[in-house]
């Protein structure tokens, strides 16, 4: 598995595992053969409510600790210094670990400067390798790296040929920060998964639509998760590094960004807010 360093020296591998809208039946059945097949960063939240299951399947996967990159996040509603704490304990707790390898605040709402002070003070205990966020766009991104003292290691958002993020990718590497795709498939997205453009390379590359998509990232150097429970995708997912794509199929690729995220989930949107308040209580 290949590794990208992050900006405190700790390596992460360039492909995960994401068990987001998996039960824990399903995190049982799937994540064992992941890591049979050399998968070793999982990527789990509290809000997912499987961090049990996939603690489960680490203590009886037999693996050194060491070689396994477990991340996780902290739920916007459990934002600042005392909700920020309990909320880190239960999710050690529940996976069985004494530290975990990024922490990332999951939303870029409510106190997210108090959630940020604690995860810095957890990292200074080292209950935590590596702190970051997810979705945070720039704005919020750039106001939470000049008010503190530690800058994030990760900014995990979505990422994909409908939505490349590539201004965002410029500036959160100014100043260090990696940026990880989430829903680098576009959660199938029959637009992309369609599109003449992307199964012409797949066919001359003989591989898959998902592996071309897989591959862009890669060679933009994105670090992704992704999700399936099928053992053949999970193979198939993972086997993006034993070819490359010329730099005109990359500016291709680069001319489908509709700069559109999936549906509703637009985070410069008030309406987002108020649907996870709605829907998250």
């Amino acid at each position: 598995m290949e590794t990208i360093a992050l900006n405190n020296g700790v390596r992460m591998p360039v492909v995960g595992m994401g068990v987001f809208r998996m039960t824990g039946d399903e995190v049982r059945e799937a994540l064992p053969a992941a890591l049979a097949m050399g998968y070793r960063l999982i990527d789990t939240a509290a809000l997912y409510g499987n961090e049990d299951a996939v603690g489960e399947v680490i203590a009886a996967s037999g693996l050194p600790r060491d070689e396994l990159f477990v991340t996780t996040k902290v739920w916007y509603r459990d934002y600042g210094r005392n909700e920020t704490l309990r909320a880190f304990e239960r999710s050690l707790g529940k996976l069985g670990l004494d530290h975990v390898d990024l922490y990332l605040l999951h939303q870029p709402f409510n106190d997210y400067y108090g959630a940020w002070r604690t995860l810095e003070e957890l990292h200074g205990q080292g209950l935590i390798r590596a702190i970051g966020v997810s979705n945070f766009m720039p704005d919020r991104y750039v106001d939470l790296v000049v008010h503190n003292d530690i800058t994030p290691a990760v900014n995990q958002c979505e990422v994909h040929p409908l939505y490349q993020r590539q201004d965002l990718q410029e500036i959160i590497q100014r100043h260090g920060t990696v940026l990880q795709a989430w829903a680098p498939l576009a959660q199938g997205r029959s637009e992309v998964h369609d599109s003449p453009l992307l199964r012409g390379i797949a066919e001359r590359h003989g591989r898959s639509v998902a592996q071309v998509m897989l591959r862009w990232l890669v060679q933009r150097g994105i670090p992704l998760v992704v999700k399936s429970t099928h053992e053949a995708r999970l193979r198939e997912n993972l086997d993006v590094f034993s070819f490359e794509l010329t730099e005109q199929e990359m500016s291709s690729i680069a001319a489908l960004d509709k700069q559109t995220p999936n549906a509703g989930m637009n985070h410069h949107d008030p309406r987002l807010l108020e649907y996870l308040h709605d829907k998250y209580r």
